[in-house]
């Protein structure tokens, strides 16, 4: 098919979910992403390649500045923002590699919470079951890939909101090292902790994404053989508290690896695994930094337009003091480079990506279970950002009628480009 035809059928899709397709996406750039697919569809005709991404139809989080329109970050209290001045910085890399971009993805407000749910703009259902949260906070993104709206998705990551979605929709997302790619025109959560990354349907479209965001030079992905891999396995708080399905899964992914001769071990990194939780006891990085992000927007008494659940967990950010908030930030600097070293001994490492199933978005508006889900959701990927380690969630083989489960694989710090190889070989031994 060519871009054009591709396009057309993408818009159609989002058309014909009528009011969900208003709920996964926040604006739709039809006529703007038709031009686009055209003049995709010329340069292909003469030969000319923009690059890995050419003619690809990509969506983009609702954080990311867009020229000439506010950045509503899933609030209406910014729907009368002034307009950006111009592209954020990664979607001026995707244009300028020839990307259609169709449309801005629906996410929960500021990005802050592992559930999906928005009150303002609409909850998009699970692509699988539309009566079940989505995951978040890039909640649109997820869906709009795992229903055809879209070929790849940019969002960003700051306790796990790429990959959570991925895993409870069925798709591949890509958390990368932090630095590697800009933040510069994207609503932030947490200074420290923000990271921007695709979801695609498959390890190879993230791969081709990164590729682009983080302005680096286009080789073709060769696989890492499974055979060898070695996969240490931090069992422990990880895999408490999940669902037994998930389990399962996991243990039948073990298994086909072991199958295929992979090195796989448990390992004991509980010290590293629990220090995030243990020193955020009084409250985390990513609240504090939000209270002053959005500092002004508490003091001007606009409140009452937030997401109470959103706005009691920037509340709680005020609460936190300077002492607490460096002495995180210290012992965090501490830990990186020991958990570094501890990894050395193996090439990945593998766990669920989220403990839970997608409860559905009903179950969830009893407010103490919405914020115990929103933990549980949030646990397992938030670790490997407070240790800026880059992570990709791999849909797992499941049954019809079975609910997506993924598995995360985690790399060493700034090998991005490893791990996508590993996941890629990984993933082609799971669909043989």
């Amino acid at each position: 098919m060519t871009a054009l035809q591709r396009t057309q059928q993408a818009l159609q899709t989002i058309a014909e979910a009528g009011a969900e397709g208003m709920r996964i996406f926040t604006r739709v750039y039809a006529d703007a992403a038709l031009a686009a697919a055209q003049a995709a569809d010329a340069r292909a005709a003469a030969g000319i390649c923009l690059g890995p991404l050419d003619g690809r139809i990509v969506s983009i989080k609702d954080l990311f500045d867009v020229a000439g329109e506010p950045t509503t970050a899933g609030s209406k209290v910014l729907r009368e923002a002034a307009p950006a001045a111009q592209d954020a910085v990664i979607v001026q890399r995707l244009r300028a590699a020839g990307a259609i971009v169709i449309g801005k993805t629906n996410m929960t407000e500021f990005a802050f919470s592992g559930i999906g749910i928005n009150p303002h703009y609409g909850t998009p259902g699970n692509a699988h079951d539309a009566t079940r949260i989505p995951g978040g906070s890039s909640s649109g993104a997820g869906v709009a890939v795992a229903r055809g709206m879209c070929e790849i998705a940019i969002g960003s990551d700051t306790g796990g909101s790429i990959r959570i979605p991925s895993a409870l929709n069925g798709v591949t997302g890509f958390k990368p090292t932090q630095a590697r790619v800009p933040r510069t025109g994207a609503f932030p959560l947490s200074f420290t902790l923000d990271t921007v990354g695709p979801l695609a349907r498959s390890v190879f479209g993230c791969a081709m994404t990164d590729a682009v965001l983080a302005q680096q030079p286009w080789q073709p992905l060769v696989p890492r053989h499974v055979q060898g891999l070695r996969v240490g396995v931090p069992r422990g708080l990880l895999f408490t508290q999940a669902d037994a399905q998930v389990l399962a899964a996991f243990e039948q992914f073990v298994a086909r690896l072991q199958q295929a001769q992979a090195l796989v071990q448990d390992v004991d990194l509980e010290d590293w695994i629990t220090a995030p939780f243990r020193l955020q006891e009084q409250g985390t990085l990513i609240a504090a930094e939000a209270a002053h992000i959005h500092q002004d927007l508490l003091a001007e008494g606009k409140v009452e337009q937030l997401d109470p659940l959103v706005l009691s967990r920037i509340r709680r950010g005020e609460t936190i003091s300077a002492a607490h908030y460096v002495g995180v930030q210290q012992a965090r600097a501490q830990l990186l480079p020991q958990l570094d070293a501890a990894m050395a001994d193996f090439d990945l490492l593998a766990l669920p990506t989220v403990p839970l199933l997608a409860p559905t978005i009903e179950s969830l508006s009893d407010e103490a279970r919405f914020h115990a889900t929103n933990v549980l959701m949030l646990r397992n990927t938030s670790v490997f950002n407070f240790y800026d380690l880059p992570a990709v969630s791999l849909p797992l083989p499941r049954q019809a009628g079975e609910l997506p489960v993924g598995v995360m694989l985690v790399g060493q710090r700034g090998a991005d480009r490893q791990l996508l190889a590993m996941a890629a070989a990984v993933e082609q031994h799971l669909q043989a």
